[in-house]
């Protein structure tokens, strides 16, 4: 079995009728979470998928949409199965993570104090390329979102780049696929307005039509159906849909 990837949600931070924007890898040896946000867990009920299946989770950065189901992922691995979940994260968003965002409804005077207390900690370094779960491989790759906070998209099998909510980057774009040999993009995208801290469909529009041919777009509003014909050579990931990693790949 090849990877796939199954998007949970494809929304932004303020979509309803779509979910929020994280993705469950699958090489057929493991699953890997990447983000956990406040949609999650119903997701992953709705796919059929019990969490004890999944492996490990990766956090990109710390937004609700991307951290805000870890409470109750955590709180049921520890109480219902008994162990706890294993966590890929960089280093400069542990403290950020549960200071500020998991602290106030997980900790219990004694017994849980920190976020080791809940999950098995893994920190993983950018730009260095980590076998997180058999079969899937991921770099890390800074990149910029809100100022000040940090920010990582993903180089996943050295194959496919999967951005996290950032700001245009054709260089770094043109680096993974003319230097090294991304075949396809998962790329976040914001409709409308101007791109502050999100990628808006405009900037992509501007790529050369061969990178086109190679994006795929996610993280989008709830009128993203008024969009489809106003996307040039890029198509729109449907969440919930098992994609092949070799379907969302050019044909050369």
């Amino acid at each position: 079995m090849g990877l796939t990837i199954q998007m949970l949600g494809t929304g932004s931070a303020f979509a309803k009728h779509y979910y929020n924007n994280n993705a469950l890898l699958d090489s057929g040896e493991g699953k890997l979470l990447i983000d956990c946000g406040t949609t999650a867990s119903l997701a992953l009920h709705q796919m059929g998928v019990p969490l004890p299946d999944i492996d490990a989770i990766l956090i990109t950065h710390i937004h609700a949409d991307h951290v805000g189901g870890l409470e109750e992922f955590g709180f049921q691995m520890n109480i219902l199965h008994r162990r706890k979940p294993r966590l890929y994260i960089a280093e400069p968003l542990i403290h950020p993570l549960w200071e500020h965002t998991l602290k106030g409804g997980m900790s219990q005077q004694g017994m849980i104090d920190k976020l080791e207390d809940v999950f098995e900690v893994n920190v993983i370094t950018p730009g260095v390329p980590t076998t997180l779960v058999p079969g899937i491989q991921v770099e890390l790759i800074p990149t910029r979102h809100i100022p000040g906070k940090h920010s990582y998209s993903l180089f996943i099998n050295e194959r496919l780049f999967y951005s996290a909510d950032m700001v245009f980057d054709p260089e770094l774009l043109h680096h993974l696929v003319h230097e090294r040999g991304c075949r396809s993009i998962l790329h976040e995208v914001q409709l409308l307005g101007t791109g502050e801290v999100h990628t808006t469909l405009d900037e992509l529009l501007s790529l050369p039509k061969s990178l086109q041919e190679q994006i795929h777009l996610m993280h989008y509003s709830d009128d993203m159906e008024q969009f489809r014909d106003k996307a040039g050579m890029m198509s729109f990931l449907e969440q919930q849909r098992v994609y092949p990693l070799t379907e969302l790949e050019r044909a050369e």
